[in-house]
């Protein structure tokens, strides 16, 4: 665990997973309501396996410090009970001095689960120095869809989703076309963990895959495309400029 200093001071713990070698960038994790527990620390050392340096801010520590919580039905109410304690400024501020500690890496995403899918929509509007926004099966993000996103975003829902119903989710997509949000048949709230009864490995891998196009593509960025024969068309198009001095009817470069 590391320490983050927010920007009014505030000092919170974060988990940091590093890569092997040099970093394609930076993926801050946030968690669920549960804390930063072993499942959310085990999501940030795969994002680092694949190349990225992660953090997970430990979001209620103003709250309550070292919370990990489980999945059993007395802790869902306790992850619950800290979230409606924890004013969303505070969790903005919080999500930034992530993003401060690591942007000197490279870009940086982030992505979020459950309560944290819902902080990670949220954030690419209210948080500075995110490339790209990714969410799983965050509540309350259908109901927020008045604000045009500014970074790209894509989200994850369970087909299957009690707390987001697929009518919610239609009406979402048809006011928010700038999201990309994808749903996974069979799949319920909570597919991604494999520590919840609610996993469902397919759709978890099928998600898993998004993500990282997403991240490779926003954060690590496309690479240069090469062009076939380009350094003959680069010269076809000299030898037109030269004749052009001489000739008025240069349609452009030549067509294969």
């Amino acid at each position: 665990m590391i320490e983050l200093t927010a920007r009014d001071g505030h000092t919170l713990a974060a988990y940091r997973a590093d890569p092997e070698g040099p970093a394609k960038g930076a993926i801050v994790v946030l968690q669920e309501a549960n804390g930063v527990n072993p499942h959310i620390q085990k999501l940030a050392d795969g994002f680092a396996a694949k190349g990225y340096v992660a953090v997970a801010p430990a979001l209620f520590d103003v709250v309550k410090t070292d919370v990990s919580l489980g999945y059993d039905a007395t802790s869902l109410a306790e992850g619950q009970d800290l979230v409606r304690q924890l004013a969303r400024d505070r969790a903005f501020a919080d999500i930034q001095a992530a993003v401060d500690a690591v942007k000197d890496i490279g870009k940086v995403a982030v992505v979020g689960y459950s309560w944290g899918g819902y902080l990670a929509y949220v954030s690419g509007n209210h948080v500075n120095g995110l490339a790209c926004a990714i969410g799983y099966y965050g509540d309350g993000i259908v109901e927020d869809f008045r604000e045009k996103r500014k970074i790209p975003t894509l989200l994850h829902f369970g087909e299957n989703d009690a707390s987001i119903s697929s009518a919610d989710l239609i009406q979402f997509r048809a006011h928010r076309p700038d999201v990309s949000a994808y749903t996974y048949p069979g799949a319920g709230h909570g597919f991604n963990c494999d520590e919840r009864d609610a996993y469902h490995q397919e759709a978890a891998q099928a998600a898993l895959d998004r993500t990282m196009f997403w991240i490779s593509q926003y954060v690590e960025g496309q690479a240069p495309i090469g062009l076939k024969n380009a350094g003959a068309y680069a010269a076809a198009k000299v030898e037109k400029k030269k004749k052009s001095k001489t000739s008025a009817d240069d349609m452009g470069p030549p067509m294969d």
